[in-house]
């Protein structure tokens, strides 16, 4: 099974079943070997994105309780990478939470992106190579 760094969006689609990925979020995630794998800039933006369904953002609290989501960055060990992927994405602009995702499939890289965004078929780690994505236009 693919193992995977999950982005807001995929979180908030999971979610929401008004979301039009909902679907298709929730086909992938039963593909993916758990646990996901989230920065904590990804659960702030979630959790806001959420905030008119109290129950889902319960609910994330569960999956990262029970293991199937796991924090697995802290951004002030990475705070001259971040800072120079910011730099280099300024035109975009890049957010926190994208800039330590691309952070992360430095990382872990047998780790796919799950992601709504389209920035990230953008973003290059290690300055050069693109991200290995479960995006709804790469399939």
């Amino acid at each position: 099974m693919q193992t995977a760094i999950v982005d807001t969006g995929p979180l908030v689609a999971f979610f929401d079943r008004a979301e039009r990925h909902h679907r298709w979020v929730v086909a992938q995630v039963e593909k993916l070997a758990p646990p996901l794998l989230v920065c904590e800039p990804v659960l702030a933006e979630a959790m806001y994105l959420l905030a008119r369904f109290p129950d889902a953002q319960d609910a994330l609290f569960g999956l990262l309780e029970n293991g199937a989501l796991k924090i697995a960055f802290r951004i002030e060990e990475h705070v001259t990478a971040l800072r120079k992927l910011h730099q280099k994405y300024r035109d975009r602009p890049m957010s926190l939470a994208d800039a330590c995702i691309v952070r992360m499939a430095e990382i872990f890289e047998r780790h796919a992106v799950l992601t709504l965004d389209s920035d990230f078929t953008v973003y290059r780690k290690h300055s050069h190579d693109p991200l290995a994505l479960i995006h709804p236009k790469h399939g």
